[in-house]
């Protein structure tokens, strides 16, 4: 096991305590030269421009003169409209193709947020970056806004590879995919069934399917399933009836019982850390069964022998994911453990994201 540990020191999930698990069955009853190459590398046949020209940076994190950024939309199999963040080194060499990378945000969070921090700094390091709010999220479209659902999310990251495929600029032998999070679950099942995605990196991951179906930490027990798709099957029955979808969100005041997890994201998504006005932290409520059988891990071995890099903070709730992962991972994998970083920190703690990490993997494999 080849497991490394970094010298830096320094929501999601939602259902997955027992305090989440009571709000959720309590919720089912009620530059302007620099815009022209970066428009330059679109094709017309399969984007088109959102922005044309330059807008108020409306990002949680500073901007970097040294990327520029511009907005892009395109459309998945599904006919869902993605709109997304294009990043592209200011100092890019436009008589060559470069690596490519989709970027995908955590768990009812936008590309305005920890996605684009990290396509941003992987741009800064060479990269054409493309970080793109999911199908039902931020500026993407898909009916009814909120909704979740595993494999739309799957295919927004092979979308992402058909959009930078086209890109004049981009080697489409050299595109890999790197998810935060929940993303990082779809990330991975993404490569198993697209062998265009050359490497694929995780940080933080989250098995979404795991932890809604079996609880973190895997506590849920036959009786909390039953219970929770009982739920689900009495909020679809208000919905058939013309109810407006019922949502799964985080809570926006802590209370004194509310659990760690709870608080560590509420820390990010409800404060000016991370806040922003198109990420509520929210899914739909009847989305939760279809993540049953979201199994990203069960033909893991499969993207061998494209690598894999999976990294965990050494403190997370979420580090057992990486954990698991690499043990159904076949070769080449690695599994990096960033040394006193919890899960939340690695959103945007930029001291402790192993940024180096993952430019290493992706200029070695892309």
């Amino acid at each position: 096991m080849t497991t490394t540990s970094t010298n830096l020191t320094d929501a999601d999930a939602p259902l997955a305590t027992s305090k989440g698990r009571r709000l959720f069955l309590k919720e089912m009853g009620a530059g302007a030269s620099m815009g022209a190459l970066a428009l330059g590398a679109l094709s017309s046949t399969s984007a088109e421009a959102v922005a044309k020209t330059p807008v108020a940076w409306d990002k949680t994190f500073p901007k970097s003169h040294r990327v520029v950024q511009r907005k892009v939309a395109y459309t998945n199999r599904l006919g869902i409209r993605l709109v997304a963040d294009l990043y592209l080194p200011k100092d890019l060499d436009r008589t060559r193709k470069h690596p490519a990378l989709v970027v995908g945000h955590p768990f009812g969070g936008v590309k305005e947020q920890t996605a684009g921090l990290y396509a941003q700094t992987m741009a800064e390091r060479g990269f054409v970056t493309l970080a793109h709010d999911a199908s039902y999220a931020g500026e993407s479209s898909g009916t009814p806004h909120f909704a979740a659902s595993p494999d739309v999310y799957v295919e927004d990251f092979c979308a992402g590879v058909d959009f930078l495929g086209q890109q004049a600029l981009v080697d489409r032998e050299r595109i890999g995919v790197l998810g935060v999070c929940a993303s990082g679950g779809f990330a991975l099942a993404a490569a198993q069934i697209d062998p265009r995605i050359k490497a694929v990196a995780t940080s933080v991951m989250y098995d979404m399917g795991g932890v809604i179906r079996d609880g973190l930490g895997k506590t849920n027990t036959d009786d909390m399933r039953r219970g929770m798709l009982t739920a689900v099957s009495q909020q679809r029955w208000k919905e058939a009836a013309g109810a407006k979808p019922a949502l799964h969100k985080l809570p926006y005041k802590l209370e004194a019982d509310t659990p760690e997890v709870i608080r560590e994201f509420f820390d990010y998504y409800r404060t000016p850390r991370g806040q922003h006005p198109r990420s509520d932290s929210a899914t739909t409520l009847t989305g939760a069964p279809s993540f049953f059988l979201f199994r990203p891990f069960v033909h893991l071995r499969t993207v061998s022998p494209r690598p894999v890099l999976l990294v965990a903070g050494e403190n997370a709730h979420s580090r057992y994911f990486s954990e698991d992962a690499y043990q159904l991972a076949a070769e080449p994998r690695e599994l990096l453990i960033v040394k006193g970083a919890g899960h939340v920190d690695l959103y945007d703690r930029v001291n402790l994201i192993p940024f180096d990490k993952f430019t290493a993997f992706f200029q070695k494999h892309l």
